[in-house]
C-alpha cells in the first residue's frame, strides 16, 4: 500500500513551503545523481515527464539514444532538514525509464525491483539491515580532507577522546527527521571511524535508505567543517570500514522462516540453504560487494574484514556469521561488502544467490567454530574453506565466470561495469606508488 498520493505530495510541497525538488537516482557505481526542478514544474514531474541525458551519466547509454525519462516513485518524497527552512528542498527517488515506456536496464532500482518480484512469488519478502561504517577527517583551509588525523579514539570510546561526538550526534538528529530509526551510533575500532546503525527494512527501502544515508552523512560533516568518506581504507594500518549486510526472509504475514527453535543453531533448512547460496555466489558477487580497487586493501587477515568464504554461529572470522538471536530476530550477516559498493546491486545480488540455494536446495558446509586466521592453509583446505579474490581484477574475472550473478546484474550492467571496472584496474596497475620508491629506489 503506498504511503503518499499525488495529492499529499502536492499539499506537503505548499503547506511546507517547498521550493526545490531534487530527482534521483543512482548510477551503475553507486553514485547518487539528480535534476533539481521547481515546485512550479512538480506536476510535470510526478506526470513521469522530465527527461535528461542519459549518455551523460557514465554506465548508461550512447549519445544516439541519450533521452531517458524520470519515474518518481511517491513513496520518496522526503524534506531535507538541513536545507533552508525556507524555500525548502525536498527529494524523490526515481526509476529511469526509455522513452517507449520500457524500464531501462542499466537503472540498478530496476534490477533490485526483479529480484523482489521473484521473491514476491514465493510469497516471501526479504527484510535488510544495514551496518555502515566511514570516517570523518579533518579539513585544511580549502576544505580538503587531511587524511593523517590526530584523533586516538577506538571502539566505543566517548568525547573528549572521540572527536567526532558531537557531528555525529547532528547526523543523527538530521536522520531520524527524515524518518530513519536509529537503533544505535558510536566510534568505531580504527581512529576517526564511526558507525552508525538503523533499523531494518524490506529490501528496496533499505537500498533507499543507504543512498540517503551517504549523503546525509557527508552533508551534515561538511556543515561541521570535516570530511565524511565511506572510501573502504583510507589508511593503512588500521582497520577498514565496511557495510555488514543483515538478512532475513518472512511469509506475507511477517513470519521468519529463517527461524527453527528446534536447531541448535537457531536455524530453519531455508536458512541453511540461503547460506549454502551466498557461499556459492561469493567470489562472483565480490565485484559488486567490493567494488573498488581499494576495497582489497581491506580484506586482508587481521584487521576484522573477512577473507575466508565460510561460516560460523559463534565467531566473527567467516564471510557470514549468525548473529545471537533467535526468534523474529533470526538472520543472517554478510561481512565482506564496503560502503562504496551499489547498495541496490549487492542486495539484489544477495537475494538472487540466497533464492538459488533454497530453490536448488543447496547444503551449506560444516560451520566453523575456530578462528579462520589461525588456522593453517592446509586445515583449511581439508575444510575445503576457499578464499575471496585478492583484488579487483580476480573479482571480476570471478564475476565474468558466473553467469547466475551475471543474469541478475542483466548485459547492460554486467558489459559496462565490467569493462569500467578494468579500465579502472588498468589505471592502478600503471601507477608507481610511495611504496616502490621507498623500497627499490635506493636497492636496484
Amino acid at each position: 500500500m503506498s504511503k503518499y498520493t499525488r495529492e499529499d505530495i502536492f499539499r506537503m510541497v505548499e503547506e511546507e513551503d517547498v521550493e526545490f525538488i531534487r530527482l534521483q537516482f543512482t548510477d551503475i557505481f553507486g553514485a547518487l545523481k539528480n535534476v533539481a526542478i521547481t515546485s512550479s514544474q512538480l506536476e510535470k514531474a510526478l506526470d513521469n515527464q522530465c527527461m535528461f541525458d542519459g549518455s551523460s551519466v557514465e554506465g548508461f547509454v550512447r549519445i544516439e539514444e541519450s533521452d531517458m525519462f524520470l519515474h518518481p516513485d511517491y513513496d520518496t518524497f522526503e524534506i531535507f532538514p538541513w536545507r533552508p527552512q525556507q524555500g525548502k528542498v525536498a527529494r524523490l527517488i526515481c526509476d529511469v525509464y526509455m522513452p517507449d515506456g520500457t524500464p531501462f536496464e542499466g537503472n540498478v532500482r530496476y534490477v533490485l525491483e526483479k529480484v523482489i518480484k521473484e521473491a514476491d512469488e514465493m510469497g516471501l519478502k526479504f527484510d535488510v539491515g544495514p551496518e555502515l561504517e566511514f570516517f570523518l577527517f579533518q579539513t585544511d583551509e580549502d576544505g580538503n580532507p587531511i587524511i593523517n588525523n590526530y584523533e586516538r579514539a577506538s571502539y566505543f570510546d566517548i568525547g573528549p577522546t572521540d572527536l567526532g561526538e558531537n557531528v555525529r550526534r547532528d547526523m543523527v538528529l538530521n536522520l531520524e527527521e527524515m524518518g530513519f530509526e536509529i537503533e544505535a551510533s558510536h566510534h568505531e575500532i580504527a581512529p576517526a571511524q564511526h558507525e552508525i546503525d538503523f533499523k531494518y527494512d524490506e529490501a528496496l527501502k533499505t537500498a533507499d535508505a543507504i543512498m540517503t544515508f551517504k549523503l546525509a552523512v557527508k552533508t551534515i560533516a561538511r556543515r561541521h567543517g570535516l570530511y565524511a568518506t565511506f572510501m573502504p581504507k583510507p589508511q593503512e594500518g588500521i582497520n577498514g570500514s565496511g557495510m555488514h549486510i543483515n538478512m532475513s526472509l518472512a511469509t506475507k504475514d511477517g513470519k521468519n522462516i529463517f527461524a527453527d527453535d528446534t536447531d541448535s543453531n537457531g536455524l530453519s533448512k531455508e536458512a541453511y540453504h540461503f547460506i549454502a547460496g551466498i557461499l556459492k555466489h561469493a567470489k562472483g558477487m565480490a565485484a559488486i560487494t567490493n567494488p573498488i580497487v581499494n576495497s582489497y586493501k581491506r580484506l586482508v587477515p587481521g584487521y576484522e574484514a573477512p577473507v575466508y568464504i565460510a561460516w560460523s554461529s559463534t565467531n566473527r572470522s567467516p564471510l557470514i556469521r549468525i548473529p545471537a538471536v533467535n526468534g523474529s530476530g533470526t538472520r543472517v550477516e554478510l561481512r565482506n561488502p564496503d560502503p562504496a559498493a551499489n547498495p541496490y546491486l549487492v542486495i539484489a545480488c544477495c537475494l538472487a544467490a540466497g533464492l538459488d540455494g533454497i530453490k536448488n536446495k543447496l547444503e551449506v558446509p560444516k560451520g566453523v567454530g575456530r578462528n579462520l586466521y589461525e588456522m593453517t592453509e592446509e586445515e583449511r583446505a581439508k575444510e575445503g574453506i576457499d578464499e575471496l579474490p585478492e583484488n579487483l581484477y580476480e573479482a571480476l574475472k570471478c564475476l565474468k565466470e558466473d553467469k547466475f550473478i551475471c543474469g541478475v546484474l542483466g548485459e547492460h550492467i554486467t558489459n559496462k561495469y565490467i569493462e569500467a571496472k578494468l579500465s579502472e584496474w588498468k589505471a592502478y596497475k600503471e601507477q608507481v606508488t610511495k611504496w616502490e620508491v621507498d623500497e627499490y629506489l635506493y636497492k636496484y
